[in-house]
């Protein structure tokens, strides 16, 4: 069984043992960028092919989302042929990656160990929630890890209860580690000819991910605290009301903060000892904020948001889903590709020389079985 992908990635064969979010987002980037992915599922199927609504022709979205550009064979690994055909595969692959249970897999001789010995070459990613120490047996799913690492503590209205992101946001962190760790292996394995186990825990991710808070509490201390949609170090760095509703709005160094005051119409304000500086905005803030509220209530937010972008502050509008993908399309950055009559998410990175491709739709469940069993048995 041969593919002939042009990308970066074009030649790897990915055997993807995982499920959910965390490593089919992560393959699917991979195959996004040529390599050819074989996605194995036991007889009921990944789980988000039950998660909806919303639906897409009687598929979820959920799962559509993150399984473009793979094949899809379902092996039973309780049964003796089929897990015959999934070392077969373990043993040709150049990747390999599962997000089981630590130890999930050695019994049907799909450990790293087992693997490795007969594929000295592979790279084997292993995705967990929480390690293979002493956390090995709590399941692993975000919103756990969003309670557990403090994100929860710092998102919500000060007074308010603590509340999750919009978004699995270290299912989708853990993957990008994953594939990270992944191609820096396969660049290893460039130089030696010999693989590696490469391991991403959602928590380890997750406290990585926190970089200015985690930074914080480690190099300085300080536990930082929820302040709603506020900046710890930054002022302005939230939303401020206008004429008719919220925009962003955001000072992130001294220059840009004396262009808002420009716009504004309030050029003494950058020579307020209070205001001058970042660090004395943001100590200042309660006194600061009212000066820029006047101002700004006086006109309505698509009138600011055109002329602050003009003169270089950064500013934004808080759209739903729909304003967001309207927007990157109207700064021709293509966010839709449709493969197979299913729209999805184009792959974020360009390539000057060998771009992202989209050659298969999300797979129906054992779409492709037929034909990789019967290359396996080849």
């Amino acid at each position: 069984m041969t593919e002939h992908h042009t990308g970066p990635l074009a030649g790897l064969l990915v055997a993807d043992f995982s499920r959910v979010l965390a490593g089919p987002y992560a393959t699917m980037l991979l195959a996004d960028l040529g390599a050819q992915v074989i996605k194995v599922e036991g007889p009921a199927g990944d789980d988000t092919r039950t998660w909806m609504p919303p639906v897409r022709d009687g598929v979820s979205t959920y799962y559509l989302g993150i399984n473009r550009n793979k094949r899809s064979v379902v092996l039973d690994l309780k049964d003796d042929d089929d897990r015959a055909a999934a070392q077969e595969l373990a043993r040709r692959a150049d990747v390999m990656i599962e997000n089981m249970r630590p130890g999930g897999l050695t019994r049907f001789g799909l450990d790293y160990d087992t693997v490795a010995a007969g594929n000295e070459k592979i790279i084997y990613a292993s995705i967990s929630g929480f390690g293979t120490g002493a956390g090995a047996s709590m399941p692993g799913y975000d919103l756990m890890v969003q309670a557990i690492s403090g994100l929860m503590s710092l998102t919500g209205d000060p007074d308010g209860s603590p509340f999750r992101a919009g978004i699995s946001v270290f299912d989708v962190m853990a993957g990008l580690h994953a594939s990270l760790g992944i191609l820096a292996a396969l660049h290893r394995r460039a130089e030696t000819g010999r693989g590696q186990h490469v391991e991403v825990n959602l928590l380890s991710s997750a406290l990585s991910g926190l970089v200015n808070h985690s930074s914080g509490y480690v190099a300085g201390g300080t536990v930082p605290y929820r302040m709603g949609n506020a900046h710890p170090s930054l002022f302005p760095y939230e939303p401020l009301p206008t004429a008719d509703g919220e925009l962003i709005v955001i000072a992130g160094n001294d220059g840009q903060f004396r262009k808002l005051c420009q716009v504004l119409d309030l050029p003494d304000l950058p020579d307020d000892p209070r205001f001058g500086r970042n660090q004395d905005r943001t100590a200042n803030r309660e006194e600061l904020r009212p000066l820029l509220v006047e101002r700004l209530t006086k006109r309505t937010k698509d009138e600011w948001f055109r002329d602050l972008i003009a003169a270089g502050v950064p500013c934004a509008p808080i759209n739903t889903i729909d304003g967001g993908v309207a927007l990157a399309a109207e700064l021709g950055l293509e966010p839709v590709v449709t493969v197979g009559g299913v729209p999805s998410v184009r792959n974020p990175i360009t390539f000057s020389e060998t771009p992202a491709a989209y050659h298969l739709p999300p797979p129906g469940l054992d779409e492709h079985g037929e034909e990789i069993r019967a290359w396996l048995l080849s």
